[in-house]
This record gives structure tokens, C-alpha cells and sequence, in this order.
């Protein structure tokens, strides 16, 4: 759902750095946190990201965002990706474990943002997000507020994975599918779960082939309209193989 191309990486950070330019990324552990404020154009406003702090397979981070215009069309996908999370092939991968603890200091009347993994998984172990390497993007979303969508179509109801239930959506984008997990109870803020049980769900489901690799693991979040402070208390996960 967004491009990345370009990212100006900076040098290795040091915890409470703050990001403000559009493709500003810093790289911290196991993680690097990018603002990617890939739709910024289409909107009037600005945003920061802040690392915290990381610690082994953990990260603490904040972004605060304010946009207008154009409610339907996202803004940016501010993130963190693991370095650690990828280069396994599904029919090679036994667990991937991740939690996340996440909650809004301060948000805007009807703010339009979701908050959601966008995981990346195509035919060779390496390969940029949202790029030619790209097969499927599989988002989960803890959190839809304003009305918006993911992608596509809504194709499945009542999905029961991680002791939460969700509803698939599906579609095209760009050379890659989509398939997106919302979740069907309100917001999710503390969320634990191994992501191989999305991934063995979607592979029995919805024709995803086991020879697909695990290329990135993301998390962040997408606004479209209003104003947020979005701190993420901790963020983790893993990857290993059987």
C-alpha cells in the first residue's frame, strides 16, 4: 500500500532522537525507525517520529502526526521493521512470537488512522517492501478508526486467530496482493500472538504458498485525517526456523 523508495537512512541512532524529514530513517538493535511520509502530498500537516528506547528484540517509540485534506488517501506509514524477523521460507518457519503495547496520548475528534503490521513475503529470502520482490502484503490492523479500509473487498468474517476475531480483506495492489486482518472488536492495544498462525490460516485459506519467504516485518501507522500522539509502549518479534 505505499512506497518506500528513497528512504534517506541516517546514521545509528541513539535513544530520544527525534525524525522530521519525510524519509528521515534511524536504525537502533534489531530495529530501524522510519517516518515514510509517502502520501504526505496529497494532505496539509507534518509529523515526527521518536525513538525511546530499544532493548534485544524490544523498542519503545512515539509519533505525533496532524493532517488534513483528502480523507480518504494516507498520509505516511511511520514504522519500525526488524532486522531479525525475515529470510525464512513459510514451510521452514516455526514461530514468529511479537507483542505490542500501544496506546494514543492524545487524539483528535474523528481521527481517520489505523494502527497494523504490514508484513512482506515473496519468492526470494530478501526483498524491499513494496517492491518488485513483493508477493503478498499481509496487514493486520489493531485499530480502524474514521471509517476507513484496507484494500479491496471484505471477503471473510468472524476469522478466529491469536484470541482475537477478525474480518479478511482482500485486493490488489501495485504487483503484490493484499490481505488484511481488521480487527472485528475495537481496538486492540495490548496484542500478543505468533504470526505464523496468520501465515498457516492464509496458506490453508488463500492459496499463499508455503515457498513464499518471510522478506520484513513492519509496524506502525497510517493516518489519514485529524491529529495524534500515538505512543508505542513496546513493540517485539521474532523469527525462527523448524
Amino acid at each position: 500500500m505505499r512506497s518506500i523508495f528513497g528512504l534517506a537512512a541516517i546514521a545509528s541512532s541513539v535513544a530520544a532522537q527525534t525524525l522530521t524529514g519525510a524519509f528521515d530513517c534511524m536504525t537502533s538493535g534489531q530495529f530501524t525507525l522510519c517516518q515514510n511520509l509517502w502520501g504526505a502530498s496529497a494532505g496539509v500537516g507534518g509529523q515526527n517520529s521518536t525513538l525511546i528506547s530499544t532493548s534485544g528484540d524490544s523498542i519503545s517509540w512515539e509519533t505525533k502526526w496532524t493532517w488534513a485534506n483528502n480523507q480518504n488517501n494516507v498520509k505516511s506509514y511511520a514504522n519500525v521493521e526488524s532486522s531479525v524477523a525475515k529470510g525464512i521460507q513459510l514451510s521452514n518457519l516455526a514461530s514468529a512470537p511479537t507483542s505490542w503495547s500501544w496506546t494514543y496520548k492524545t487524539q483528535s475528534s474523528g481521527i481517520r488512522a489505523d494502527v497494523s503490521y504490514d508484513i512482506w513475503l515473496g519468492n526470494s529470502a530478501n526483498g524491499a517492501p513494496a517492491s518488485t520482490a513483493s508477493s503478498f502484503e499481509i496487514m493486520i490492523w489493531l485499530s480502524g478508526k474514521g471509517g476507513i479500509q484496507p484494500v479491496g473487498s471484505q471477503t471473510t468474517t468472524g476469522v478466529s486467530i491469536a484470541g482475537h476475531t477478525w474480518n479478511l480483506w482482500k485486493g490488489p495492489n501495485a504487483n503484490w496482493e493484499v490481505l488484511s486482518f481488521v480487527s472485528a472488536n475495537g481496538d486492540i492495544t495490548d496484542f500478543s500472538a505468533d504470526l505464523n498462525d496468520f501465515f498457516t490460516y492464509l496458506i490453508d485459506t488463500q492459496g499463499v504458498s508455503t515457498s513464499m519467504f518471510l522478506q520484513a516485518v513492519q509496524t506502525g501507522t497510517e493516518p489519514f485525517t485529524g491529529s495524534a500522539d500515538l505512543l508505542i509502549n513496546s513493540f517485539s518479534v521474532t523469527a525462527s526456523a523448524k
